[in-house]
């Protein structure tokens, strides 16, 4: 059986229709904090299962008969992220999984200026002492992620962010592709993987670029001082620690952590990957 957590999110429900085209669904269990949501699933033959990595008693039940399991990192921010993380990993052990996967990041490492990626990198370093085969994922940044300035670009005509730097910016569904094709795998688990990355890296200015040539529109780019930044999207309504989370994406991205490209993901799809101009088409209205 295999185990995949997270499975009605954004990833996780495109691993789990990447993996039913390549294993019956009898073998594949989702484990998910609402079943309801999961019904399409569980229609399709999937064993749909609750499981809440806050409640990790509720694991032993989602994780039963496993052989591998891919943990889908939680999507919570603060210090409570890792030991969800953690108590997945645990179950998957206690479940007796032969193997386990980890949705981590490119920029995993323990001196990040993006707090999520000191998550990542505690969790591989608990991944990396199990005695069973391991798979940490070190994803590209997603994609998706430009949806917080389209909005306003499209409004205003102008990208307004702090100053930033190239990201890997990859697509959900190759990432979650890649996902699907190590599961289906009977290779063991290869401990940490190259990046998982898009074959490019953009700053804002070439995101800016290429919104333009997807619209018609003249969209441009204009730096803000970090803390005009963090005013001003405090003053629109962000609560302060979020903003104090997503101030920390710019700055790592300005001292090129996300700087990185990497032939694994193309590699693994046998094509190459989606550029991000297919993500920003699906995002635009």
């Amino acid at each position: 059986m295999i185990i995949i957590t997270g499975a009605t999110g954004e990833l996780g429900s495109r691993i789990v229709d990447r993996l039913l085209e390549r294993v019956p669904p009898e073998t594949v269990g989702v484990s998910v904090r609402d079943p309801a949501r999961a019904q399409a699933l569980a229609d399709r033959g999937v064993r749909v299962r609750a499981g809440d990595f806050t409640e990790p008693g509720s694991l032993t039940h989602a994780f039963e008969g496993a052989d591998r399991v891919l943990v889908v990192s939680a999507a919570i921010r603060g210090d409570a992220a890792l030991g969800a993380n953690l108590a997945a990993v645990d179950a998957a052990v206690a479940a007796g999984a032969g193997r386990i996967l980890y949705t981590s990041h490119q920029a995993s490492a323990p001196d990040s200026l993006f707090a999520p990626q000191a998550v990542h990198f505690a969790t591989e370093q608990q991944l990396a002492a199990l005695a069973v085969p391991t798979t940490a994922l070190r994803n590209g940044f997603y994609a998706s992620t430009l949806a917080m300035h389209l909005d306003s670009a499209l409004a205003t005509g102008t990208i307004a962010a702090p100053a930033d730097g190239p990201v890997s910016w990859t697509a959900h569904d190759d990432l979650a592709e890649a996902a699907a094709v190590l599961l289906a795998s009977e290779q063991p688990g290869d401990g940490v993987t190259a990046p998982l990355t898009a074959s490019a890296a953009l700053d804002l200015e070439q995101v800016a670029a290429e919104l333009s040539a997807l619209t018609g529109r003249t969209i441009t780019r204009t730096v803000l001082g970090d803390e005009e930044w963090r005013d001003s999207a405090i003053e629109h309504g962000l609560p302060a620690p979020a903003a104090d989370f997503t101030l920390g994406l710019y700055r790592a991205a300005r001292r090129g952590e996300f700087d990185v490209v990497d032939p694994a993901l193309g590699e693994l799809l046998g094509r190459p990957p989606l550029p991000v101009a297919a993500t920003l088409r699906c995002l635009l209205p």
